[in-house]
């Protein structure tokens, strides 16, 4: 009977515990929800801002980071790239403001930092965005420049090189795509999740000791009662 309190207290346990640690922040990588312009869109009239949102909060790298990048190119094979290259990471989502140049088919590429602190790129979510420039009458066009603009740099021409002169995008080093990026929002997923536990395990110890404390008085109290009420003194003899 003992032990059979005893495990149904422990299953208690285990359960309270399990549902204190599920509480827990989970931490995943981030999806691509939508982009502006959408891909596959056909724009008529300059969008001003482009937009990538994901499917939780970014962690913001600062805009000299490799992690955390728009890059709109186009048109059609050129490497002419497009924006001020000032990325900008807000809630969910990460925006630049571009201005497009030249019509033909442009490549939106893309890059930030995951909520559990990794690196994501479009490479590794679906491929680059890609849509058609058809600017209407009176769109002002763009000027773009040979190589990825750096937020506050001096950008450089497009007119001199060639396409298959001009460098290729800057993409994340391996280094960069594999370690995690901490930040102020990672590392107090981390604490809340070492207090959750800390706190299962605390009411595991009260629920077992309580038990124990429980088992111990009742066994007192039957060999109290089974002392008090021992055998009789026999009859005497005739």
């Amino acid at each position: 009977m003992k032990l059979r309190r005893l495990i149904a207290l422990g299953g208690v346990a285990g359960i309270a515990l399990a549902a204190l640690v599920g509480g827990a922040p989970a931490l995943a990588h981030n999806a691509f929800v939508s982009s502006t312009p959408a891909a596959g869109s056909v724009v008529t009239e300059q969008p001003g801002i482009f937009v990538v949102t994901t499917s939780d909060a970014l962690l913001d790298s600062g805009p000299d980071s490799p992690t955390t990048f728009l890059q709109v190119r186009g048109p059609g094979a050129a490497q002419i790239y497009y924006g001020d290259g000032c990325a900008t990471v807000e809630g969910a989502s990460i925006s630049m403001p571009v201005q497009l140049g030249e019509a033909g088919e442009y490549t939106v590429a893309w890059g930030v930092v995951s909520a559990d602190g990794h690196p994501i790129t479009s490479a590794d979510s679906g491929g680059d965005i890609t849509f058609t420039w058809q600017p209407a009458d009176g769109q002002e066009l763009g000027e773009g420049f040979a190589v990825p603009p750096t937020c506050g740099g001096a950008p450089v021409a497009s007119e001199t090189p060639a396409p298959n002169e001009t460098a290729a995008p800057a993409a994340p080093s391996d280094e960069a795509t594999s370690a995690p990026v901490s930040g102020p929002d990672d590392a107090s997923n981390a604490a809340a999740a070492i207090l959750w536990v800390g706190v299962g395990l605390g009411v595991l110890i009260v629920v077992v000791g309580v038990a124990l404390v429980v088992v111990r008085s009742r066994t007192r109290s039957a060999e109290r009662s089974g002392a008090a009420s021992g055998p009789a003194d026999p009859p005497a003899a005739l």
